[in-house]
């Protein structure tokens, strides 16, 4: 889950929820965020609860991501506490074997010779 907070808070301006069924899959879940974002340029400013895995926090500035395990999430209820923030939409992901629509790349340009 996606929340716009940006007019309820000075904290970040998003908030990304999202839950995992076991501290390894909260972690997974961490690592794999950290890593794409890291490899894109955008590594986290901190991280905090990376050590037991029932919740990590991973600031970027902008936007802070929430990694919850299911029963902690569903204690705390963030949702909740931020009930009056706007949720954004999050695209659904194409399905296996469905082709993306194709880029379209410019032509190679040709050299031109000139005497």
């Amino acid at each position: 889950m996606v929340l716009h907070v940006e007019k309820v808070t000075s904290l970040a301006d998003y908030f990304v929820l999202c839950s995992g069924e076991s501290e390894r899959q909260v972690r997974a879940i961490a690592d794999a965020v950290d890593g794409t974002l890291s490899r894109q340029g955008a590594p986290p400013i901190s991280m905090e609860g990376a050590n037991t895995s029932k919740w990590i926090v991973m600031d970027f500035g902008d936007v802070v991501v929430h990694i919850f395990h299911h029963a902690v999430r569903e204690h705390y209820g963030l949702e909740k506490l931020w009930a009056d923030a706007k949720r954004v939409r999050i695209p659904a992901e194409p399905k296996p074997g469905v082709p993306k629509k194709p880029v379209r790349t410019a032509k190679p340009r040709t050299a031109r010779l000139t005497r």
